[in-house]
Protein backbone atom coordinates (compact mmCIF):
# COMPACT_ATOMS: atom_id res chain seq x y z
CA UNK A 1 0.00 0.00 0.00
CA UNK A 2 1.31 3.57 -0.71
CA UNK A 3 2.03 5.93 2.37
CA UNK A 4 -0.46 8.53 1.43
CA UNK A 5 -3.31 6.32 0.55
CA UNK A 6 -2.90 5.01 4.29
CA UNK A 7 -2.52 8.34 5.43
CA UNK A 8 -5.35 9.48 3.30
CA UNK A 9 -7.65 6.24 3.83
CA UNK A 10 -7.27 5.12 7.37
CA UNK A 11 -10.37 4.76 9.39
CA UNK A 12 -10.82 3.50 13.03
CA UNK A 13 -12.68 -0.04 13.11
CA UNK A 14 -14.13 -1.26 16.56
CA UNK A 15 -15.63 -4.42 14.62
CA UNK A 16 -12.59 -6.61 14.62
CA UNK A 17 -12.23 -10.73 15.01
CA UNK A 18 -9.58 -13.49 15.18
CA UNK A 19 -6.98 -13.86 14.05
CA UNK A 20 -4.78 -11.83 15.55
CA UNK A 21 -1.74 -10.17 13.85
CA UNK A 22 0.96 -12.57 12.67
CA UNK A 23 4.31 -12.35 14.21
CA UNK A 24 5.13 -10.56 10.87
CA UNK A 25 2.37 -8.14 10.68
CA UNK A 26 2.63 -7.49 14.27
CA UNK A 27 6.89 -6.74 13.72
CA UNK A 28 5.86 -4.37 11.06
CA UNK A 29 3.59 -2.43 13.28
CA UNK A 30 6.13 -2.20 15.93
CA UNK A 31 8.43 -0.80 13.77
CA UNK A 32 6.15 1.63 12.60
CA UNK A 33 5.73 2.84 16.09
CA UNK A 34 9.40 3.14 16.83
CA UNK A 35 10.16 5.92 13.75
CA UNK A 36 7.85 8.18 15.70
CA UNK A 37 9.01 11.55 15.71
CA UNK A 38 11.61 11.57 19.01
CA UNK A 39 13.32 14.94 20.11
CA UNK A 40 16.29 14.06 21.74
CA UNK A 41 15.85 10.01 21.29
CA UNK A 42 14.62 9.55 23.99
CA UNK A 43 12.31 6.60 22.88
CA UNK A 44 9.56 8.05 25.25
CA UNK A 45 7.07 4.53 24.79
CA UNK A 46 6.58 1.21 24.99
CA UNK A 47 3.91 -1.44 24.81
CA UNK A 48 2.72 -4.44 26.48
CA UNK A 49 0.91 -6.70 24.21
CA UNK A 50 -2.44 -8.49 26.06
CA UNK A 51 -3.95 -11.38 23.90
CA UNK A 52 -4.87 -14.64 24.43
CA UNK A 53 -6.61 -14.93 28.29
CA UNK A 54 -4.45 -11.73 29.08
CA UNK A 55 -7.32 -10.31 27.85
CA UNK A 56 -9.61 -11.65 30.38
CA UNK A 57 -7.23 -10.85 33.25
CA UNK A 58 -7.13 -7.81 31.97
CA UNK A 59 -11.16 -7.72 32.03
CA UNK A 60 -10.82 -8.63 35.86
CA UNK A 61 -8.13 -5.39 36.18
CA UNK A 62 -10.65 -3.13 34.75
CA UNK A 63 -13.59 -4.18 36.80
CA UNK A 64 -11.57 -4.49 40.11
CA UNK A 65 -10.48 -0.71 38.89
CA UNK A 66 -14.48 -0.02 38.26
CA UNK A 67 -15.12 -1.32 41.85
CA UNK A 68 -12.32 0.59 43.77
CA UNK A 69 -14.00 3.84 42.20
CA UNK A 70 -17.71 2.88 42.67
CA UNK A 71 -18.31 0.20 44.66
CA UNK A 72 -22.05 0.30 44.02
CA UNK A 73 -21.37 -0.64 40.66
CA UNK A 74 -23.63 -2.53 38.92
CA UNK A 75 -23.56 -5.70 37.79
CA UNK A 76 -23.78 -4.89 34.09
CA UNK A 77 -21.22 -1.86 34.52
CA UNK A 78 -18.71 -4.81 35.74
CA UNK A 79 -19.21 -6.98 32.82
CA UNK A 80 -19.24 -4.26 30.61
CA UNK A 81 -15.52 -3.49 32.42
CA UNK A 82 -14.58 -6.80 31.97
CA UNK A 83 -15.31 -7.43 28.46
CA UNK A 84 -13.48 -4.50 26.89
CA UNK A 85 -10.47 -6.25 26.24
CA UNK A 86 -12.64 -8.82 24.34
CA UNK A 87 -13.09 -6.83 21.43
CA UNK A 88 -10.52 -7.72 19.27
CA UNK A 89 -8.38 -10.85 19.16
CA UNK A 90 -4.63 -8.79 20.62
CA UNK A 91 -4.45 -4.96 22.46
CA UNK A 92 -1.51 -2.96 22.14
CA UNK A 93 -1.16 -0.90 25.45
CA UNK A 94 0.77 2.39 24.51
CA UNK A 95 2.87 3.65 27.61
CA UNK A 96 4.41 7.19 27.53
CA UNK A 97 7.96 6.36 29.43
CA UNK A 98 8.11 10.06 30.61
CA UNK A 99 11.68 11.29 31.57
CA UNK A 100 12.99 14.28 33.14
CA UNK A 101 15.00 16.10 30.21
CA UNK A 102 15.95 20.22 29.96
CA UNK A 103 15.39 20.13 26.43
CA UNK A 104 12.41 17.67 26.05
CA UNK A 105 9.13 18.67 27.86
CA UNK A 106 7.29 15.62 28.97
CA UNK A 107 4.72 17.10 26.99
CA UNK A 108 6.59 16.73 23.84
CA UNK A 109 7.50 12.99 24.83
CA UNK A 110 3.66 12.57 25.67
CA UNK A 111 2.98 13.78 21.98
CA UNK A 112 5.93 11.11 20.47
CA UNK A 113 4.47 8.59 22.08
CA UNK A 114 0.95 9.56 20.57
CA UNK A 115 2.63 9.51 17.35
CA UNK A 116 3.94 6.15 18.16
CA UNK A 117 0.37 4.81 18.38
CA UNK A 118 -0.46 6.53 15.08
CA UNK A 119 2.75 4.52 13.15
CA UNK A 120 0.69 1.16 14.83
CA UNK A 121 -2.70 2.08 13.31
CA UNK A 122 -1.48 3.13 10.07
CA UNK A 123 1.40 0.20 9.60
CA UNK A 124 -2.15 -2.31 10.73
CA UNK A 125 -4.15 -0.33 7.79
CA UNK A 126 -1.39 -0.90 5.43
CA UNK A 127 -1.31 -4.73 6.13
CA UNK A 128 -5.10 -4.84 5.52
CA UNK A 129 -5.80 -5.34 9.07
CA UNK A 130 -8.33 -3.12 11.11
CA UNK A 131 -7.43 -0.98 14.43
CA UNK A 132 -9.32 0.96 16.80
CA UNK A 133 -7.32 3.56 19.58
CA UNK A 134 -9.42 3.78 22.61
CA UNK A 135 -8.73 5.68 25.92
CA UNK A 136 -11.85 5.99 28.41
CA UNK A 137 -11.52 6.17 32.11
CA UNK A 138 -9.51 3.05 32.34
CA UNK A 139 -6.58 5.28 30.30
CA UNK A 140 -6.60 7.56 32.83
CA UNK A 141 -6.70 4.71 36.07
CA UNK A 142 -4.04 4.67 38.64
CA UNK A 143 -5.09 0.76 39.76
CA UNK A 144 -5.26 0.46 35.96
CA UNK A 145 -1.83 1.57 35.35
CA UNK A 146 -0.33 -0.49 38.77
CA UNK A 147 -1.96 -3.55 37.61
CA UNK A 148 0.03 -3.16 34.54
CA UNK A 149 3.17 -2.65 36.05
CA UNK A 150 3.67 1.02 34.74
CA UNK A 151 5.87 3.37 36.91
CA UNK A 152 5.25 6.55 38.53
CA UNK A 153 6.85 7.96 35.62
CA UNK A 154 4.41 6.24 32.74
CA UNK A 155 1.33 6.77 31.74
CA UNK A 156 -1.06 4.93 29.62
CA UNK A 157 -1.29 6.86 26.11
CA UNK A 158 -4.30 4.18 24.50
CA UNK A 159 -5.12 0.99 24.14
CA UNK A 160 -5.01 0.11 20.42
CA UNK A 161 -7.57 -3.22 19.59
CA UNK A 162 -6.29 -5.15 16.54
CA UNK A 163 -7.74 -7.84 14.21
CA UNK A 164 -9.34 -8.84 11.13
CA UNK A 165 -11.96 -6.39 10.14
CA UNK A 166 -15.46 -7.50 10.37
CA UNK A 167 -17.80 -6.63 7.73
CA UNK A 168 -16.82 -4.20 5.18
CA UNK A 169 -14.30 -1.77 5.78
CA UNK A 170 -15.91 1.98 6.01
CA UNK A 171 -14.58 4.78 3.81
CA UNK A 172 -13.27 7.83 6.12
CA UNK A 173 -15.79 10.83 6.23
CA UNK A 174 -14.67 13.65 3.64
CA UNK A 175 -12.76 16.68 5.05
CA UNK A 176 -12.25 19.69 3.44
CA UNK A 177 -8.55 21.23 4.55
CA UNK A 178 -9.54 24.24 3.95
CA UNK A 179 -12.12 24.26 7.10
CA UNK A 180 -8.82 23.68 8.98
CA UNK A 181 -6.50 25.56 7.56
CA UNK A 182 -5.91 29.71 8.20
CA UNK A 183 -3.49 31.68 6.35
CA UNK A 184 -1.89 33.61 9.82
CA UNK A 185 0.01 36.74 9.11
Amino acid sequence: MEALDALLNRVSLARLREPAPTAAQRELLFRAALRAPDHGYLRPWRFLSIEGAARDKLGELFASALLQKNPAATPEALAKARAMPLRAPLMVVVVATLQAHPKVPEGEQLLSAGCSAHGILLAAHAQGLGAMWRTGEMAYDRHVAAGLGLDAHEQVVGFIYLGNVEGERRSPPALEPADFVQVWS
